[in-house]
């Protein structure tokens, strides 16, 4: 047998002679003590107001074990009527109803998980193309608006992906390399389905789940769509004396179990390009895609005629780690995508898929900086977030029915951003200058929550793949001088006094601070912009910058162009 790596989040160590995959070994064990708060404040107009849920349920696959206890709903006032039921796809699901309601409501979901993980071999002899699949498994294969399973683009990518595979664990971890490499992240798109996703190759969570499932059923694998809730609780991954640590956002997410005949229903973060998910994960509901999982967090009303009124709606998730045992180690294989692919040592018949190396690095030539005229400005970075953006109370637009009903569903909109004012950690980004600049400034999509500090930028040369040279730091920035902000926006770090000009090549931003600020840097899933090993970290006991993130901060670089 071959055994096959796959993935979790596009990150790379700075090992150019190496492959994309990760092997990796270990467990873990997690007690989660989880609450979800929705407050709801209707006006006078409102005359029904529905809120419905489904039940998160335990769940065992090959990977991860979810136990569930002590689930409790409270809703106050308490509603005219509350119903249980089960749908279609399994999902247990509360309807609360409020005829009408006359105060703001407060909704709470409280449980315990105890979450598990365990990256051990696995072995697979399912065939591809698959065998006849039971009832059961057989609506998975359908195609639907976001997932379309049929359409020919698709089916023909999806033929030429596996037209070589004899494995279904081969032709998905084709697929799946694929959508690694297709794929950017971008947290507000235009659409959400698959074909958006196939032709635009960006997305969040949606597209990436849309598109690889459309790809999976257009040659026969069955894929579930699952929603649930991902924990911003942080753990490492150790790779020889390196450390990577994985972090997600604490909001809504949308990820896939795919079918194995021999296995059972397998979780896979196709955002993530994992064959398994963390135990950072609460698996809520499953559907065809995400408009068939529309009922956990569903909120609809009906109104006076001609009133156009919508409640206010606001969304506070709380993950407490009671304990938290965490030992996974990974070694780093001579094969894969440009993008990253985590996973357990998996016992299967499979080809080795690498993408193409990208071209070699030009060989710069000196310039003489001071021979050229800096006039035109540019501006260049990851500059693609969602400013001012209030995450707490943002919801899916209205959709009104046939009879009047307004429903507002779920949002994916989540908060990526990390503590980067944490006493004894710096955190570091690296951006690449193609042509000569002289630098103006650096900004950084900043949040704070107090006004006592000062920030600062320092800029460092780039000495393989981690912050070097010093070179110099920017103006001071005096926390209590900036107003407060309901989400992140653009804090610009000055340069213009030092007239620092940088020839084309690699640097990295440093934040530095002072005092007891509270400063959060909102950050990409995956790495848009820069190469993977882009964005690290160091703590007072580290000699270097050996430990890496599987995210990329946003910035913006302004910069007078040398010509």
């Amino acid at each position: 047998m071959i055994k096959f790596i796959a993935a979790c989040f596009a990150l790379l160590l700075p090992l150019p002679a190496l492959g994309a995959n990760y092997l990796l070994n270990g467990r873990q064990e997690s007690n989660i003590n989880y609450q979800m708060v929705q407050k709801i404040a209707p006006t006078p107009n409102i005359r029904k107001l529905i809120l419905t849920y489904v039940v998160p349920e335990s769940f065992e696959s090959p990977t991860f074990n979810q136990n569930v206890q002590r689930i409790d709903f409270r809703f106050a006032p308490t509603p005219s009527k509350r119903n249980e039921s089960t749908d279609a796809r399994g999902n247990r699901v509360v309807e609360a109803t409020w005829l009408p309601p006359l105060a703001p409501i407060t909704a709470t979901l409280s449980l315990n998980a105890k979450n598990s993980v365990l990256l051990r071999e696995i072995t697979s002899n399912a065939p591809f193309p698959l065998g006849r699949l039971s009832k059961d498994i057989r609506p998975y294969l359908k195609a639907t608006e976001q997932v379309a399973s049929t359409d020919p683009a698709i089916v023909r990518k999806a033929k030429e992906l596996t037209r070589l595979s004899n494995t279904e664990f081969d032709a998905v971890q084709r697929i799946m390399a694929w959508v690694v490499d297709h794929m950017q992240y971008v947290l507000i798109p235009e659409s959400y389905d698959a074909v958006y996703s196939f032709r635009t190759g960006k997305g969040n969570c949606q597209n990436y789940s849309h598109l690889a499932a459309a790809l999976m059923r257009a040659v026969g694998i069955p894929v579930r769509i699952v929603n649930g809730v991902t924990m911003k609780e942080p753990y490492d991954i150790h790779i020889d004396n390196a450390i990577i640590t994985m972090k997600l956002a604490e909001g809504r997410h949308s990820w896939i179990e795919v079918y194995f005949p021999d296995l059972g229903w397998v979780p896979s973060d196709a955002q993530g390009s994992q064959m398994f998910i963390s135990n950072r994960f609460l698996r809520i509901e499953v559907g065809l895609d995400n408009n068939d999982t529309e009922q956990d967090g569903l909120v609809r009303w009906s109104r006076t005629k001609g009133s156009t009124d919508a409640p206010a709606f606001a969304e506070i998730i709380d993950a407490g780690f009671d304990a938290d045992r965490v030992r996974i180690d990974g070694r780093q294989m001579t094969y894969g995508p440009r993008g990253s692919l985590f996973t357990p040592k998996i016992n299967a018949v499979f080809s080795k898929v690498t993408a193409a190396k990208p071209p070699p690095v030009p060989v710069v030539p000196k310039i003489d900086l001071k021979g050229l005229a800096y006039r035109r400005p540019v501006v260049f970075g990851n500059l693609e977030f969602p400013e001012n953006a209030d995450f707490l109370s943002t919801r899916g637009p209205a959709e009104v029915d046939a009879d009047g009903t307004v429903k507002a569903k779920k949002n994916f909109l989540v908060e990526t951003a990390e503590y980067v004012t944490t006493k004894g950690r710096q955190y570091a980004q690296l951006f690449t200058v193609d042509k000569p600049i002289q630098l103006k400034s650096i900004g950084l999509a900043l949040h704070k929550f107090s006004d006592d500090g000062q920030l600062w930028v320092e800029l460092f040369k780039d000495n393989k793949g981690q912050p070097g040279e010093y070179i110099g730091t920017s103006s001071l920035i005096t926390l209590s001088d900036l107003g407060f902000q309901p989400g992140y926006s653009w804090i610009d770090f000055g340069f213009k006094k030092e007239r620092l000009r940088l020839p084309p090549g690699r640097y990295w931003i440093a934040l530095g601070f002072t005092g007891s600020p509270i400063v959060n840097w909102f950050f990409t899933y995956g790495k848009p912009v820069g190469p993977p090993e882009g964005t690290r970290y160091r703590t007072l006991f580290d000699e270097g910058w050996s430990r890496s993130l599987s995210f990329e901060f946003n910035y913006r670089i302004a910069a007078l162009a040398g010509e």
